[in-house]
């Protein structure tokens, strides 16, 4: 039998690699369409696998308020992902990424420590590597090519993000596909009334439809991960491991991309990285 943190280690791992490679692909197909677009269909896949799931596993309907967590978690995961995808479109995804990452990190480690206990010193200094990553990496485009505003996206997807981890956590102790669900059928009914009243809603090509769809099915795949992360060990470890995610937006970025950076930017997104595993400790 193997112990419920060393499951959620896995969990949060495998939902790293699975958001990381969504992350890069959603902002390559950005690059070519709407990025409503793009969470659109992401949520529609969403709606198809999660019922489906729910009926393979013989799992409940749950509670009403386990259903309003899931649909909490659907505004704020679908909100952050067109900030991220936005953010990923505009900048380089070497640095969007893992500023997001870092902002995602620290609030559901807020929330966990208040309510399971102040953290370790070991996150305490997760903390301080956090900070030091985001002002090297901020301060090293400070110039101008890159503005201030040029960190909105991934400030906002950030916090967005954390909320998101924070909603998931509310509800999968007790159900996982349900309130899925519920959070993609919330996301889809807000996307499509915005991209209706601001008149941004577009059909992608048929070129880019293969990677919109292969951007879903890595985006389905890391909520049900950590889903499981979050049911099996505590919300920090769960919500820092799948945090990874910027170090596999990184490496796919640099080799498939040829992004560069300097060596001070460098370093910032290797203190991000080592802020996220120090904080997993």
């Amino acid at each position: 039998m193997i112990p419920d943190e060393t499951l959620a280690i896995i969990f949060g791992l495998a939902a790293a690699l699975s958001w990381g490679a969504g992350d890069f692909v959603g902002g390559c197909a950005t690059r070519r369409t709407s990025a409503y677009s793009v969470v659109l269909v992401t949520q529609v896949m969403g709606i198809i696998t999660f019922p489906i799931l729910a009926f393979a596993f013989s799992e409940s309907l749950p509670p009403s308020n386990n259903l309003m967590w899931g649909a909490f978690a659907g505004f704020f995961g679908a909100a952050g992902l067109i900030a991220l995808y936005i953010g990923l479109a505009k900048g380089k995804m070497s640095i969007v990424a893992p500023l997001a990452a870092v902002i995602s990190v620290i609030t559901p480690v807020i929330y966990s420590a208040l309510n399971e206990g102040v953290p370790s010193i070991l996150k305490i200094t997760g903390f301080t590597f956090a900070f030091i990553g985001i002002w090297f990496i901020v301060s090293m485009n400070a110039g101008p090519g890159l503005k201030a505003k040029d960190m909105e996206y991934p400030l906002l997807a950030g916090v967005l993000f954390g909320l998101f981890f924070i909603s998931i956590d509310n509800f999968s102790s007790t159900a996982i596909y349900w309130p899925l669900t519920a959070s993609r059928v919330t996301a889809l009914l807000m996307l499509t009334g915005f991209m209706i009243l601001t008149n941004t809603l577009s059909k992608p090509t048929s070129d880019v439809i293969p990677v919109v769809l292969l951007a879903g099915l890595f985006n389905t795949g890391g909520a049900i991960l950590f889903a499981l992360a979050s049911e099996a060990g505590r919300l920090d470890v769960a919500t820092v491991l799948s945090s990874l995610s910027t170090a596999v937006t990184v490496l796919l970025a640099c080799t498939l991309l040829k992004e560069q950076l300097a060596p001070r930017q460098w370093a910032g997104v290797m203190a991000a990285i080592t802020a996220i595993i120090l904080i997993s400790i």
